[in-house]
């Protein structure tokens, strides 16, 4: 199959590098790359074990934590501004 493709800067000179490197066409080089992206895409994504945060009961807060200017006040110290 022939088409035209529009490769970004930054791609083309990934693409020339690896062209050099391995020593082989642009064609095969891009076939490979092609292949090997579709099925890293293809593939099904694997699960991931579910994270558990425990709980930890700090107790009774010190200072009033609902209004969040009283409680920077308070911690930062009434004289700052």
């Amino acid at each position: 199959m022939r088409t035209t493709l529009t490769i970004d800067d930054d791609v083309a000179v990934q693409l020339k590098r690896l062209r050099r490197e391995r020593d082989v066409n642009f064609k095969e080089l891009v076939n490979e790359l092609l292949r090997r992206g579709l099925r890293d895409m293809s593939a099904a994504a694997q699960k991931r074990k579910a994270l558990r945060t425990r709980a930890f009961d700090m107790g009774k807060p010190l200072i009033n934590i609902d209004n969040v200017a009283e409680a920077l006040a308070h911690l930062e110290g009434e004289g700052s501004k």
